[in-house]
This record gives C-alpha cells, sequence and structure tokens, in this order.
C-alpha cells in the first residue's frame, strides 16, 4: 500500500475527493430543502408544471449535457478548479423530491399555526420543517457523497492538472501507468474505498431510517 500512496500521490487525490464530495452534499441538501420547501408550502403561478419540468430533468443522461457544461465552466474561467467541480453538481432534481415529499407529510394546520404565531417561512423551514426531515437528509447526505466520491465523467472531462484531480481519475491513471503492477491498483482501490467505508458504518442507521422514513403509516 506504502508504494500505490507515494506513486499514485493518493494522499492528495483523497484530499480533493473528500473536500469536493463534503462540499456538493452540503450543497446538495441546502438546495434541496430550499427547493423543496417551496414546491411543498409555497403558492405561485405554474407551481405544478415547473415541477413536473424539473422532475423531468431527471430523465436527460449525464451525457448529453456534460459538453455544454463544460463550455459553460470554461466561460467563467473555473476549469482545472474545485469550483469547476463542484457547482454543477450542487442541485439535483431528485434531491428536492425526495425531501418534497417529506415536506409534504408535514401537517398543513402545522404551518398555519406557526404563521398565526408571526413565524416566518425561513424560521418555519430551518426550525421546524428541516429538523422533521432530519432522518431524509441524512440518507440523502450519505447518497450524495457516495455518489459524488465515485464521480469520473466530469472530474474527468475539466480536469487536466495535477492539483485537483479526485482518486477515481488517480486510480485510472494508476492502473494504465504499469499494468503489470496489479497490485498497484489493488492497493489503491482498498485505500479509495476505506474513506467510503467508514462513511457507511458511521451513517448506516440515517441511511436505513430515512429509506424507510414515511413507508408506515400509523
Amino acid at each position: 500500500m506504502r508504494a500505490a500512496w507515494d506513486e499514485g500521490d493518493l494522499g492528495r487525490l483523497l484530499a480533493n475527493s473528500i473536500v469536493m464530495s463534503v462540499l456538493v452534499t452540503i450543497g446538495v441538501i441546502v438546495t434541496s430543502v430550499l427547493a423543496a420547501y417551496a414546491f411543498a408550502f409555497l403558492e405561485f403561478p405554474g407551481k405544478r408544471i415547473i415541477f413536473a419540468l424539473f422532475l423531468a430533468t431527471m430523465l436527460v443522461p449525464t451525457e448529453v449535457t456534460i459538453l455544454i457544461n463544460r463550455r459553460t465552466v470554461e466561460s467563467f474561467g473555473w476549469k482545472n478548479s474545485m469550483v469547476g467541480l463542484v457547482v454543477p453538481l450542487l442541485a439535483t432534481a431528485l434531491g428536492t423530491f425526495l425531501i418534497r415529499q417529506v415536506f409534504l407529510q408535514i401537517p398543513r394546520e402545522l404551518r398555519e399555526a406557526a404563521a398565526l404565531d408571526g413565524v416566518g417561512h425561513a424560521r418555519f423551514l430551518w426550525e421546524v420543517a428541516a429538523p422533521l426531515s432530519r432522518p431524509s437528509l441524512g440518507a440523502l447526505g450519505l447518497l450524495t457523497f457516495l455518489g459524488t466520491w465515485n464521480q469520473y465523467l466530469w472530474p474527468q472531462t475539466i480536469i487536466d492538472d495535477t492539483d485537483h484531480r479526485t482518486i477515481q481519475i488517480g486510480l485510472d491513471r494508476l492502473k494504465s501507468a504499469d499494468i503489470s503492477r496489479l497490485n498497484l491498483v489493488t492497493a489503491g482501490t482498498v485505500i479509495a474505498a476505506i474513506p467510503i467505508f467508514i462513511v457507511l458504518v458511521a451513517f448506516q442507521r440515517q441511511l436505513v431510517r430515512g429509506l424507510t422514513a414515511g413507508a408506515v403509516k400509523g
């Protein structure tokens, strides 16, 4: 493992992947909560149509949008940067859909009572709605972290330098460097899997509770 760590520069790659995954996870949770609250509690013209169009984006394969996303990132000067890695992944329709479904289970009377007491939307969201949705938020965060950690296509598309490569790119390059030294690839894969194992063990209860939240009604 020492050889794989040194030759593959896995320390830097792991740090980049951790930073990227944590930032994307936080961003997805925040954007999903805000958008879900708007679709669940607010009334505005065309809400259902906008929500349907929002969900329709899940039908568009990533490969279809990756070229235009790359051009957009390059136009902002974000190529070969952590900003370019993170920003395009900060919002997902799936996350909004999942949290909206949880918010819809909160009684409308609770929101109305809070409004009568002078509680605004922002306070109700962060002090009532979000805490009640904690298991689902934990599950969304864990799934987002795992998905971001395993990202290969997007980092490979916009990262050319060595300073911002992620662990998945590093493993691919380690494999291509010397095919006869498969032990390095195996060791590198084990090292890359350790953070995933730690996160899964630490947050497995939140994942189970989040996925089963609302499945059984008393």
